[in-house]
């Protein structure tokens, strides 16, 4: 008979306080140092709507949207598309904003995650993610209050000094304007005649 094989045990310097690789870690590590809602243990995901909201777009407008001079909270990468953290009430607010700033006809590739949202958790500085896993492009930092450092709609409490979630939601839509023309006029030059449009004179 089989013995069962024990589990890894963590090695120096790999508890929750020092990244370290295990799923509990992980979900530890985000309930104690940053006081977010986790659930499940693999994937660990990361509650949305509860201290942040999460505004996704495709990677290549992220990219492009964190070389602008436009203040954003923590960002992470998953696949192929861009979470940008906001405050609480900012996925409820995006649809608004987009018609306020005459996007919302375009219909910009930007969605938002608010209560009852889910996303899988990054994994920390020297942690162990699972082969195309999230990652933090710019990670939380411990110890700060979530309100000042998250894109907030200005009079919603979350302090004079918080980055402004209108100037965020506009750039993210520009850029992702940006990504649908330029993937448009790739479609143009590399497809037959018969694909492209009719020029009328």
């Amino acid at each position: 008979m089989a013995l069962p094989v024990p589990p890894p045990r963590s090695s120096p310097g790999t508890g929750p306080d020092s990244f370290g690789p295990g799923p509990a870690a992980l979900a530890r590590w985000y309930e104690r140092k940053l006081g977010w809602a986790t659930e499940g243990r693999a994937p660990v995901r990361l509650l949305t709507g509860v201290r942040f909201d999460v505004l996704e777009l495709p990677a290549e407008a992220g990219r492009a949207l964190l070389r602008r001079p436009v203040r954003t909270g923590p960002v992470l990468l998953s696949g192929d598309r861009m979470g940008l953290l906001v405050a609480p009430g900012g996925a409820d607010e995006l649809p608004g904003l987009l018609d306020w700033l005459e996007w919302g006809p375009i219909g910009p590739d930007l969605t938002a995650l608010g209560a009852g949202g889910r996303i899988t958790a990054p994994a920390l500085r020297g942690g162990a993610g699972s082969p195309g896993a999230a990652l933090w492009l710019r990670p939380p930092e411990p110890g700060l209050p979530p309100g000042p450092a998250l894109p907030a709609l200005a009079g919603f409490g979350s302090g004079g000094d918080a980055p402004d979630l209108v100037r965020l939601v506009d750039a993210a839509a520009t850029e992702c304007h940006r990504v649908r023309l330029s993937r448009a006029r790739a479609g143009l030059r590399d497809g037959s005649a018969s694909d492209q449009p009719l020029a009328f004179s």
